[in-house]
């Protein structure tokens, strides 16, 4: 897809990318006790008092914390500070994530489910609802890398959570940004090569929040003649959108369905909506001088040319009735 939304794909890899920075040896400081703050942490139970005993007769030199500067309070690293008052010491070496506070939670989460006293399910599952609350852009994946829950679990929570305003993407693993609503997209890109076909498959990308890869698909689609957005994807579920209602038209002239049809740009792009056009306008035009066309017919040739309007009119009825089945097809029960 195009250029990355930057600002969200830049929130969604800081706490990471912080982290490992801030755990450089470099970017360790002395700082007193007294001055770090219990930490926001996915956890019910904050200290193990047994755990911080065993890590204080231990012996060994203890990595340092990291803390949240803003706030100073400790991201990761809360027994080890316990430990370090066990045995007397009155600072400790923390390096510092400089992030929000929000980054600060998915970091905890994420230091915890790597090491230490591992998070129980319903620890692991209350830091992913608060992770969804703050990164609703977030993919499902995404979050429940961070969390040690399945991608399924996580699309589970976000349900449950009820109805939210819908971010236009979501930040995947990788950092890239992709609709939530695939099919939507595909349907901006429609929209907008029709409106620009010269336009560059980038340009259409980054203002439909889709991949080049993706537009091109559409484009191809559409010069086939076929829907831009594949029948598997619009019966998957993904995109609940706005119910799609059928195109009765039952009450209007055969000439204002014509020119609303022509106003459309899907079929204004497609060769074989441009030749569905040209019949439908010839169609009305050809009504408009029935009397003319029907003197002009020799009286030899009147039966003749009687089967043939029949055939067309039976032609005309099979694709009216295709089309309905297809509208019944793709409308939600």
């Amino acid at each position: 897809m195009g250029k990355p939304n930057t600002r969200h794909a830049t929130s969604a890899t800081s706490a990471t990318s912080s982290a490992k920075a801030a755990n450089t040896p470099a970017a360790a400081f002395e700082v007193p006790v007294g001055a770090l703050l219990a930490a926001d942490s996915p956890r019910t139970v904050h200290v193990n008092e047994s755990h911080a005993q065993d890590l204080a007769h231990s012996g060994r030199a203890l990595p340092p914390l990291l803390v949240h500067r803003p706030t100073m309070r400790i991201i990761d690293g809360t027994h080890r500070l316990r430990a370090a008052v066990l045995r007397g010491q009155h600072t400790v070496g923390v390096t510092y994530f400089d992030g929000s506070a929000e980054d600060a939670f998915v970091l905890s989460v994420e230091a915890n489910i790597s090491h230490g006293l591992p998070l129980t399910h319903a620890e692991r599952t209350g830091a992913a609802l608060r992770i969804l609350r703050s990164h609703p852009d977030w993919s499902d994946r995404g979050i429940a890398q961070r969390t040690g829950l399945a991608a399924k679990t996580i699309g589970a929570l976000r349900r449950r959570e009820g109805p939210a305003p819908a971010p236009p993407g979501r930040i995947g693993q990788d950092g890239r940004v992709r609709p939530a609503d695939p099919v939507r997209g595909r349907e901006v890109a429609a929209r907008l090569l029709a409106g620009r076909p010269t336009a560059s498959l980038r340009q259409i990308a980054r203002e439909a929040g889709i991949a080049p890869s993706t537009v091109r698909d559409v484009r191809r689609r559409i010069g086939q003649g076929a829907d831009p957005v594949p029948a598997v994807q619009r019966r998957s579920g993904n995109s609940p959108g706005p119910p799609r209602l059928p195109d009765r038209g039952g009450g209007q002239s055969l000439p204002s369905l014509v020119t609303g049809l022509c106003k459309d740009p899907l079929l204004r792009l497609s060769e074989a909506g441009r030749l569905l056009l040209r019949m439908l306008d010839l169609q009305v035009s050809g009504l408009r001088q029935w009397e003319r066309i029907v003197a002009a017919v020799p009286p030899y040739r009147a039966e003749t040319a009687a089967a043939a309007a029949a055939q067309c009119a039976r032609g005309w009825q099979e694709l009216s009735e295709e089309l309905r089945r297809r509208a019944s097809a793709q409308t939600p029960a």
